[in-house]
């Protein structure tokens, strides 16, 4: 087994670690190891939530879930060697769930709390617990459904540099500034900020303490969206096998991740969406010098690896544009066309048995493939969601 560079204690949080991770991106945030390039090490990860969700049948800890202590990762972890303007490569070697942590969660986020994908339709908390045979799992919370995982880190970057902080922190702000000021129209009822702003309330910052952690506090840009860096970009194929390419923007890159995924589908739409799970990281690293330059990256490039789920069998439902409450055309937007397909499929799955709520948990935890199939023909965006119809254990096709 390779060395265990961050070992995590389940009955702790984060704050209470031997080693203290963070719930916030900013460079100034130490280190907590060192490797060379060429090293190979392991990473162990709470779940995203720090232990909050619960191994049973009640939702209220997803309804009462508190979201300023998302995501807690592990890390940073310094490169000897990696500079600004470098590439950090890794390669995702394997990943798996702790010892005797066997299990996961799906949740749906209640309006009032983060909400979700389809919060219009499903306003209410709900989750569903899965049991984790090796590379399967099941769910006594959807019965009739079983599935192979794609394991994979939701969350995983490198630190961003003062500057790019400044701008994540300058733009998303804007972005807030002229977003909505709590209430939309009748169709859409109380509608959430763009952006979560930098927030000091639960930061956990590893070992920064004092003034120190209470100017890092105020500064640190909240974990919730991808960005440059990688970040929670949430891709269900980075999984065994992957090799990433990350842009540096710090001496170190400082390498961080967490928030790992049993499986997910295409968009995790109920956005407690993946099995979400507490587990093990195991990571190779090396360096490209000079690599951003070279190869004109922004964002991280990742190669999948050839370790994932083969099924044969899909149902592919379509979306188009088209508002479901009101009726309004719009151009070629496919988050719209996208939200059609998933309803479009929840209303057929309920034809065979499922709750909506069960069917809408479903599409975001298993396998399935999402696609924007077309975004030229105006006025309407065509997206599809296609559905592994192995994963069920009775016939689901029209007849």
């Amino acid at each position: 087994m390779p060395q265990v560079l961050f070992k995590v204690d389940l009955t702790k949080p984060m704050s209470e670690q031997e080693l203290v991770g963070h719930n916030r991106w900013h460079p100034d945030i130490p280190a907590v190891a060192s490797v060379n390039p060429g090293d190979i090490f392991r990473i162990e990860c709470k779940d995203w939530t720090d232990g909050q969700i619960k191994d049973n049948d009640d939702p209220s800890d997803v309804q009462d879930v508190d979201l300023t202590v998302v995501h807690v990762l592990s890390g940073p972890i310094y490169v000897n060697g990696a500079e600004p303007g470098d590439i950090l490569v890794v390669d995702l070697l394997d990943i798996g769930a702790l010892q005797g942590d066997e299990w996961g969660f799906t949740g749906i986020f209640a309006r009032e709390n983060g909400g979700g994908f389809l919060t219009d339709h499903y306003p209410n908390a709900a989750k569903a617990i899965w049991d984790l045979q090796g590379i399967y799992t099941s769910s006594r919370h959807i019965p009739g459904v079983r599935f192979a995982g794609i394991t994979h880190p939701g969350l995983i970057g490198c630190a961003p540099s003062h500057e790019l902080l400044a701008k994540w922190n300058a733009r998303e702000k804007a972005l807030v500034d002229k977003g909505p000021t709590g209430w939309g129209p009748p169709w859409k009822p109380e509608i959430p900020p763009y952006a979560a702003l930098p927030n000091p309330q639960n930061a956990v910052l590893g070992s920064l303490k004092g003034a120190e952690f209470d100017r890092v506090a105020a500064e640190a840009a909240r974990t919730v969206p991808p960005r440059e860096h990688g970040g929670n970009c949430d891709i269900k194929n980075l999984s065994r096998g992957s090799r990433i390419y990350f842009p540096v923007y710090v001496d170190g890159a400082k390498l961080s991740m967490g928030d790992i995924h049993f499986s997910q589908g295409d968009g995790e739409i109920s956005f407690c969406g993946a099995i979400e799970m507490s587990g093990y990281i195991d990571l190779h690293v090396d360096i490209v010098k000079g690599g951003v330059e070279k190869y004109g990256m922004v964002n991280p490039i990742f190669k999948p690896g050839p370790v994932e789920p083969r099924y044969s069998e899909y149902l592919i439902f379509e979306g188009i544009s088209v508002d479901e409450f009101s009726g309004e055309q719009y151009y070629l937007d496919a988050h719209v066309a996208y939200r059609r397909a998933c309803l479009n499929a929840i209303e057929y799955l309920k034809k065979f048995g499922f709750t909506g709520e069960q069917a809408y948990l479903l599409l975001s935890c298993a396998p399935v493939e999402g696609r924007i199939s077309g975004i030229v023909d105006i006025p309407n965006a065509c997206c599809t969601l296609a559905l592994p119809t192995e994963i069920f254990d009775k016939d689901i096709l029209p007849v």
